[in-house]
């Protein structure tokens, strides 16, 4: 296992990291298929994202409220103090103090179904597929259940996956990635996006296997892109504004969300599949 340095520009700017894993270049082939890709029918499928609009009347308000009621509960099951009347998201790297206690929570809130939730998620389901113009379903058949993961990333951290395809993974293969703001996401802390990279073949680009990246001690399901043919990764914001939504394909390289801000940020990350015909 050797450790590589991940050089990468996020809208213009340089940042690196370091990266343990064995690094390789793909065959040759695309992973991405046009015909019935879930983007397929958008005017976006060639840049591979968009931002859409999410939520009607209170709903953002909702599920913000049951988010942070699932970030409490990971607090209290940790034994972690926190002041009830106070805390707010925002603060959270000003609760949770160190890398110890961060793994502790996230060990919860990476891995969370609909029934987690006082929020009815397939309402968002039902609207994305409308939006797409493919049915979907929140249910994922090869894991057995839903998924939802709260993504929290304190300040000047490492909370972070590396710049990856979730598409490597077979249980993404045909789902559509749903990543909304809830706190603290702005022009510097938002998920980054490779534009149009999902059209890239596997023997331009170089990276690990599945479960094989490792990035300050965390290992990651997902396979760790160092960088293509062409260079270092070019990764962008999109940005997405409170009640908006980032829809893209799994075969999109994204990741580096790097929080350059004084506060945590707080997201939230659905993957729903098409349902099959």
């Amino acid at each position: 296992m050797a450790t590589e340095t991940c050089h990468l520009y996020l809208d213009g700017t340089s940042y690196d990291f370091k990266v343990e894993g064995d690094f390789f270049w793909g065959e040759e082939e695309l992973l991405y298929k046009e015909k019935d890709s879930v983007i397929s029918k958008t005017s976006w499928s060639h840049q591979g994202y968009g931002v859409v609009d999410a939520f009607e009347g209170n709903e953002f308000e909702d599920l913000r409220a049951s988010i942070e009621k699932n970030i409490i509960r990971a607090f209290e099951a940790n034994n972690i103090p926190y002041d009830k009347d106070t805390f707010k998201l925002g603060d959270y790297h000003k609760v949770v103090t160190n890398d110890e206690m961060h793994l502790q929570v996230i060990d919860i809130t990476r891995n969370l179904t609909n029934e987690d939730f006082d929020f009815d998620i397939d309402k968002l389901t039902d609207r994305f597929g409308k939006i797409l113009g493919y049915p979907l379903t929140s249910w994922v058949e090869e894991l057995q259940k839903s998924h939802i993961q709260i993504r929290i990333n304190r300040p000047s951290s490492l909370d972070i996956n590396p710049p990856h395809r979730d598409g490597y993974l077979s249980y993404w293969e045909d789902v559509i990635n749903v990543w909304i703001p809830i706190e603290g996401c702005n022009e510097h802390t938002s998920l980054p996006v490779f534009p149009g990279s999902h059209l890239i073949p596997e023997n331009e680009i170089l990276r690990t296997g599945s479960k094989g990246a490792t990035i300050n001690g965390n290992t990651y399901f997902v396979p760790c892109i160092l960088k293509t043919k062409e260079g270092d990764l070019q990764m962008i914001r999109p940005n997405p504004k409170e009640g908006e939504a980032l829809l893209f394909s799994p075969f999109i390289i994204h990741g580096a969300a790097v929080n350059r801000s004084e506060s945590t940020r707080i997201s939230i990350e659905l993957r729903l599949p098409k349902v099959k015909s």
